[in-house]
């Protein structure tokens, strides 16, 4: 499985935002963002270059697919996929960026990142209408149903109290039963469901409608 195994705390600086991608971390004042919150590299204090135009639309796109942790073939692909739909191609796409498998479990507060959500499922802890799923790119549509495996649950149920009082409460879309490891997905995420995301969806369909 293709991924990134780089540092994760100079792409949060590199886009200015957190990005969430060490979980626990992230909500502390050892976080990147929050000690130093500027490029990474030699001149990144002091070098801070005009972006116009494509640099922008290039940049929005870099920010969207590091957060949902995807390579650029994967994100290209995910967006042809959504472009391919009817209705709001930028929709579509954070639409399906949402109901990844991997996304869901983080979202639950199954796991404290999205990176730790990817290695957990391809260890096979969760289930999906009680079927084991190792797809991280799996879709989750409505009524599905994610469940921790019993052998794994004595694991996840440590992580998730470990990180019940820092992690974000759950969109209005998942049904989250923290207590028995479980959750259901209600509906179609909407855009309006997607508040705390920091992200033009817009900029993105046009940068890849060049």
């Amino acid at each position: 499985m293709a991924r990134y195994n780089g540092p994760v705390c100079r792409l949060c600086r590199r886009e200015g935002m957190k990005l969430f991608l060490k979980g626990e971390r992230c909500h502390t004042e050892k976080c990147a963002i929050e000690k130093r919150n500027f490029a990474p590299g030699q001149h990144g204090k002091d070098r801070k270059a005009k972006i116009v135009g494509y640099g922008i639309q290039l940049r929005e796109k870099q920010r969207a697919r590091r957060y949902y942790g995807l390579l650029e073939k994967q994100f290209r692909n995910l967006f042809e996929k959504a472009s391919a739909m009817k209705g709001v191609t930028g929709d579509n796409m954070l639409n399906m960026l949402e109901r990844r498998l991997d996304n869901v479990v983080y979202r639950t507060g199954l796991a404290t990142s999205r990176p730790q959500a990817r290695q957990m499922i391809r260890h096979g802890h969760f289930s999906v209408n009680g079927h084991k799923v190792d797809i991280p790119s799996y879709q989750m549509k409505p009524n599905d149903v994610l469940e921790v495996r019993e052998k794994s649950k004595k694991n996840v149920t440590i992580l998730a109290a470990r990180d019940a009082t820092a992690h974000a409460p759950s969109p209005n879309w998942l049904e989250v039963d923290r207590e028995n490891l479980k959750a259901r997905v209600l509906q179609q995420p909407k855009r309006e469901d997607l508040v705390q995301i920091q992200l033009n969806e817009q900029l993105i369909v046009e940068l890849y409608s060049k």
